[in-house]
């Protein structure tokens, strides 16, 4: 795969709920060792670009710690059918971080977790079909750095149908297209941002199809997680978030003898 970096170690946070159902029958089969270690494969022999972190719901503080927060430049997130069950708390947390300039890619079923629904203040929800169907993904931007190396189009076979109306905002870029053979489409992949983070939704991937070793899926959850790394962004501590408001001190006092002047020319 082609390796999109600025010369930086990059401190990636893989999330999984890993549900118990996900540890036998069809799931198991797919992903015998959970999806977050299949996604860890994208950074394999790339270990002096990436430091990958591998966090699963069932941890204290569902593994979203303030130590593996706050060391996290972009976090990746992967949840279903439990992540409901994930404490507010901490999904107040990752919005907070993203606000503060921490990448987030919120893949597949990940629409409903609560931090994008969240981040995105609407309902976010969108149709659904569980059957193994195919979805042609059709390039809409290919200037954008996510879709580098994509082919114009492009099948996912076996995938999952989500279809619109999706309850999200008009994104920022629509980069990629779904159609899926019910007629049936959807915007597949979508950036945002929100305060200094930026946040990639990537549709495909559900937890019974091989998705995610897909080699064109590969590359984009690639090209995201360095688009989105927080290059340039200031400390944490300097950036203000909007938890309350602030007054504005004035940068400079104009004298009233100066606004006279200027307005006199």
């Amino acid at each position: 795969m082609k390796i999109l970096n600025y010369g930086i170690i990059m401190n990636v946070t893989i999330w999984n709920e890993y549900h118990p159902s996900s540890k036998s029958g069809r799931v198991y089969k797919t992903y015998p060792d959970g999806i977050h270690v299949a996604l860890n494969q994208i950074f394999e022999g790339n270990e002096e670009l990436y430091n990958v972190t591998l966090v699963t719901q069932d941890e204290p503080e569902n593994g979203l710690t303030d130590l593996v927060l706050n060391g996290t430049d972009v976090l990746i997130w992967w949840g279903h059918i439990w992540q409901d069950n994930v404490l507010s708390s901490v999904a107040d947390k990752v919005c907070k971080r993203v606000l503060d300039g921490m990448g987030a890619i919120f893949l597949n079923s990940a629409y409903g977790s609560k931090p994008f629904v969240k981040l995105m203040g609407t309902s976010c929800k969108a149709k659904w079909r569980e059957t193994d169907e195919k979805e042609r993904l059709w390039v809409v931007d290919p200037s954008h750095p996510i879709l580098s190396g994509i082919p114009e189009t492009f099948i996912i076979e076996p995938e999952t149908m989500i279809g619109e109306v999706f309850d999200i905002p008009t994104p920022d870029e629509l980069l990629l297209l779904g159609w899926f053979p019910g007629g049936e489409v959807i915007r597949a992949g979508c950036t945002f941002k929100r305060g200094r983070g930026k946040i990639f939704y990537f549709q495909p991937g559900h937890e019974t199809c091989p998705t995610y070793y897909n080699k064109n899926v590969k590359q984009i959850i690639l090209n995201a997680v360095a688009w989105a790394n927080p290059v340039g962004t200031v400390a944490v501590e300097n950036y203000i978030t909007h938890e309350k408001d602030m007054p504005a001190e004035p940068v400079e006092v104009v004298k009233k003898s100066k606004l006279k002047s200027f307005f006199r020319r």
